[in-house]
């Protein structure tokens, strides 16, 4: 029998799932729907798939999925994460940055627990919590973060300063931890606070970003090291479809009788 799942989110990464699903790459899923605040969107994209499309989450909450994909923001998960799991609906998702809010991960931990559901994270552009979480567990680590990046990638966010674009070498955005990183810029660091959550928390990695002049998409290269292991991880992704297509990835693993963890 399959898996009934809906889509929080009609945006790029929700196109990504949604087309994923339609064109049979997730083989124990049925899409039941997809919900957005943004009307035109969702429509086109549920029409596009041939399921249901809603702006209303009563309607999403009837369709009564076993599971949603979280392809929409940080603001969405901290408006909906609680009532989806109150309703029985474990949640998959990327808009981590959420969790860099202690009370919110220790109120989502505690109503997931209540419910006996589940919350699983995906790995959006980055890769290797495995590797993380097992050294954190070895002995006590110290973990950081780099993330490199084009200044255009940067102009409308807080960071951005305009030398940024004149400059002839690498320049530092930020630098702080992923605490700091996520109320600046909460659309671009899911991947620190990712890193925090598989490691030693938002507080205490190290985070800094990068601004480029040419260069092209994201590299993200994270540290971890203890008395036992010490690991650095790097990642080029020329777009954000890696996002989109980490949680297909994560939902076909939840589904498979073999699980890579």
């Amino acid at each position: 029998m399959k898996t009934k799942f809906a889509i929080l989110g009609a945006g790029k990464l929700g196109q990504i799932v949604a087309r994923a699903w339609k064109a049979g790459k997730m083989p124990d899923y049925e899409l039941i729907g997809i919900f957005s605040r943004t009307a035109d969107s969702v429509l086109k994209l549920a029409e596009e798939v041939g399921v249901e499309g809603t702006t209303e989450v009563e309607q999403l909450l009837s369709w009564k999925p076993q599971i949603v994909a979280e392809a929409a923001s940080v603001e969405a998960v901290r408006t909906y994460a609680i009532l989806l799991l109150e309703a029985g609906i474990d949640l998959a998702t990327l808009a981590i940055g959420a969790f860099a809010d202690d009370d919110f991960y220790k109120q989502v931990q505690k109503t997931a627990r209540q419910h006996g559901r589940k919350v699983y994270i995906a790995s959006g552009a980055i890769g290797g919590f495995d590797v993380m979480r097992t050294a954190g567990l070895m002995s006590p680590i110290e973990a950081s973060i780099t993330s490199q990046t084009g200044p255009q990638y940067l102009r409308s966010t807080p960071v951005y300063r305009e030398e940024m674009a004149d400059s002839k070498t690498t320049l530092t955005a930020f630098e702080g931890n992923a605490k700091e990183a996520i109320a600046l810029l909460p659309r671009r660091v899911n991947v620190a606070v990712a890193t925090s959550l598989a490691t030693n928390g938002p507080e205490q990695i190290r985070v800094k970003i990068e601004s480029t002049p040419g260069f092209i998409g994201d590299t993200h290269t994270i540290r971890v090291e203890g008395e036992e292991i010490k690991a650095e991880i790097a990642i080029y992704s020329r777009t954000s479809a890696i996002a989109g297509y980490s949680l297909v990835a994560l939902l076909n693993n939840l589904a498979s009788p073999i699980q890579f963890q």
